[in-house]
C-alpha cells in the first residue's frame, strides 16, 4: 500500500512537471469521451423522436388503404375493390374480428380555412368519433364530434391548436364560432389538445369533422373511403387483428390475402423497424465517436513515450538504488491512467452539458449507459496506451539509463 501511494505521488508530480503537455494530452481523451456521450445521446434522441412520431399516429392501430389496383376479375366480370361501409361493418363485427376495438372510416382533403381576413391551410379529416381515440387526439375544450353528428350530416368540426391560432386572435374563444372551408361553413364544437410537431407532419394542423358532412360539402358523395383506421384491443394482439382484417377483406372481395388490393400498415411493425434502424444508426455514431477516443489513446501513448525518454536518467537512478521493475512499471501506468481518467471525467461533464442543447434539430436524450461506458473506455485507454511505455521504462538497465544523455 505504501509503495502504491508513493507511486501515485510520483506520478502526480510527473504529470505536473509539464502541465501544458499534460493538458493537451487530456484534451484528446476529453474530446473522445464527450463525443461518445453526445453522439449516443443524439442517436437515442433520434430513436425516441421517430418512435414518438409513429405513436402519435395512434395507439395499437392498423391503417388500411388502397394499393392502387382498379379491381379484381372474376370470370369475365371486373369488380371494383373499395373500402366502403360494408367493409366497416364486416370488420366491426366481433365474430369476424374479435381482436379489433374500433374501425374508423377516413376521408381526407386539404382546404384553406378562413375566418374573416385570416386564413390557414389545413387537412380536413372526415371520420367518426372513434377516430379521435384511435389517433390519440383528446379534446381540451368543448366536445368531440358525435355519432349523432355523423348520422345527421352535421357541419360541425374539431380543430387543432395550430388551426385555432392561425384563424383566431390570441385570447379569442373559437368555440361556437363558424369558419369557412371552401364555400361551406362549419361550426367549431371542440378544440383538440396539442400533440406538437412530429418532425414529419404537424399533428395540430388538422380539423376533424363527420365524414358525412365532408362528403356533402367538400369531397362529393362517394361509396368508398380513402382509408380505414383500425384500433386493436391491445399491442400484443395487433398482429392477430391484422390477420383478421385481411381475412375479412379477402372474403369480401372474393380473393386471397396475398392478392388483396389493399395495404395494411401495422403500427407495431413500423415501431419495430424504426427501432432496429435507430439502433444501427446509434451504433454507427458510437463507432464514429470511438475514432476520437482512438486518437486520444494514441496521444496518451505518445506523451508517455516522450516522458520515458526525458526521464531515462531518473529511471536509472531509481533502479540503481533498488527500485524493482514492477515499481517503475506501476508508476508510469498510474501516470497514463490518471491522465486518461482526468480527461474522461472532464469529457463526461462536457458531454452532459452539450447534450442539454438541441443539435441539428434533434433533442439529444442522454443514454444512461453512455457515461460509465465512456469512463470505462477512458480507463482502458490509460492502461492499454500506457502499458508499452511503462514496460519500456521498467525494462531499462540501470547502467544504460545512467549513461543516457
Amino acid at each position: 500500500m505504501t509503495n502504491m501511494f508513493s507511486n501515485l505521488i510520483m506520478a502526480v508530480r510527473g504529470i505536473g512537471s509539464n502541465w501544458l503537455r499534460t493538458l493537451l494530452t487530456m484534451l484528446g481523451v476529453l474530446i473522445g469521451v464527450a463525443s461518445v456521450i453526445v453522439l449516443l445521446a443524439i442517436g437515442t434522441g433520434t430513436s425516441q423522436s421517430i418512435e414518438n412520431s409513429i405513436q402519435s399516429l395512434g395507439s395499437n392501430t392498423l391503417t388500411v388503404f388502397s394499393s392502387g389496383g382498379s379491381g379484381t376479375s372474376s370470370g369475365t366480370q371486373i369488380r371494383n375493390t373499395n373500402l366502403n361501409s360494408a367493409s366497416v361493418s364486416l370488420i366491426s363485427d366481433p365474430n369476424n374480428a374479435p381482436d379489433v376495438q374500433s374501425v374508423s372510416p377516413v376521408i381526407s382533403t386539404s382546404v384553406t380555412a378562413t375566418n374573416g381576413s385570416l386564413s390557414y391551410s389545413t387537412s380536413v379529416i372526415g371520420s367518426t368519433p372513434s377516430y379521435l381515440v384511435a389517433s390519440n387526439y383528446t379534446v381540451s375544450a368543448g366536445r368531440s364530434i358525435s355519432q349523432a353528428d355523423v348520422t345527421s350530416h352535421a357541419q360541425v368540426i374539431d380543430i387543432g391548436a395550430s388551426v385555432a391560432s392561425g384563424l383566431f386572435a390570441t385570447g379569442t374563444d373559437p368555440l361556437g364560432q363558424q369558419i369557412e372551408l371552401g364555400s361551406s361553413r362549419f361550426t367549431i364544437v371542440g378544440l383538440l389538445a396539442s400533440k406538437g410537431s412530429t418532425g414529419l407532419t404537424n399533428a395540430d394542423a388538422v380539423a376533424i369533422a363527420p365524414y358525412t358532412a365532408v362528403q356533402d360539402q367538400l369531397t362529393g358523395e362517394s361509396q368508398s373511403f380513402s382509408e380505414l383506421l383500425i384500433q386493436g384491443k391491445s399491442a400484443s394482439t395487433l398482429t392477430l387483428a391484422q390477420s383478421e382484417v385481411e381475412s375479412v377483406l379477402a372474403a369480401q372481395n372474393n380473393t386471397t390475402v396475398a392478392a388483396l388490393p389493399f395495404n395494411v400498415l401495422n403500427q407495431a411493425s413500423l415501431i419495430s423497424t424504426a427501432t432496429s434502424s435507430s439502433k444501427t444508426f446509434t451504433a454507427l455514431l458510437g463507432w464514429v465517436a470511438a475514432v476520437s477516443l482512438l486518437v486520444g489513446a494514441i496521444g496518451v501513448m505518445n506523451i508517455m513515450l516522450v516522458t520515458v525518454t526525458e526521464r531515462t536518467r531518473e529511471i536509472g537512478i531509481r533502479k540503481a538504488i533498488g527500485a524493482r521493475k514492477s515499481v517503475v512499471l506501476t508508476q508510469f501506468l498510474i501516470e497514463s491512467t490518471v491522465i486518461s481518467l482526468m480527461g474522461g471525467v472532464l469529457g463526461a461533464v462536457a458531454g452532459i452539458v452539450v447534450s442539454r442543447f438541441t443539435i441539428a434539430g434533434v433533442k439529444p436524450v442522454l443514454a444512461s449507459y453512455s457515461i460509465p461506458l465512456a469512463l470505462g473506455v477512458a480507463l482502458s485507454v490509460g492502461i492499454v496506451a500506457g502499458f508499452y511505455p511503462a514496460y519500456r521504462a521498467a525494462s531499462l538497465r540501470p547502467i544504460d539509463a545512467l549513461r543516457y544523455e
